[in-house]
């Protein structure tokens, strides 16, 4: 098996770290390039309610702005010997648009964190890695919290 590409979707909770260890660790040992993707949930586009545009836009750009700069924070130092690497911030519904960035690059394996959101968002809004792990175009890792 050659793995070339890995996805490493990551919502920065304790959860997506752990898992980072695991995805930096397969692209060194794979030489394969790191994806570091960051979903911003579109509520619009997952829910069809109505927000205006104007107001939207200028949520969306804050939000996005945070995210790239906690992006750029997100696991300094496990990725900082990495030769490989591209962060990318998405909007969309966070499942969907994992698994269309994997489908459009091509990635030969995603290596994600099981805990995100608890409690009520759970409820509402699912699953993230179980949703890729069902309908993703690789396979994919996943990596739960250690229990104590």
């Amino acid at each position: 098996m050659e793995i070339k590409s890995i996805l490493f979707p990551t919502d920065f909770s304790e959860g997506s770290a752990q898992a980072l260890q695991f995805a930096v660790d397969l692209a060194k040992r794979y030489g394969a390039k790191l994806y570091v993707v960051n979903v911003i949930y579109d509520v619009v586009k997952a829910t069809g309610w109505y927000v205006p545009h104007v107001s939207l836009d200028k949520m969306y750009d804050d939000i996005r702005e945070g995210a790239k700069k906690e992006l750029e924070r997100f696991g300094v130092e496990e990725l900082s010997g990495m030769k490989d690497l591209e962060r990318t911030i998405l909007t969309g519904v966070p499942h969907e648009e994992i698994i269309n960035f994997a489908k459009n690059n091509k990635i030969d394996l995603i290596v994600m964190g099981t805990h995100g959101r608890r409690g009520v968002d759970r409820i509402l809004f699912g699953s993230t890695a179980a949703q890729v792990v069902r309908f993703a175009p690789c396979p994919v890792l996943t990596v739960r919290l250690p229990v104590y």
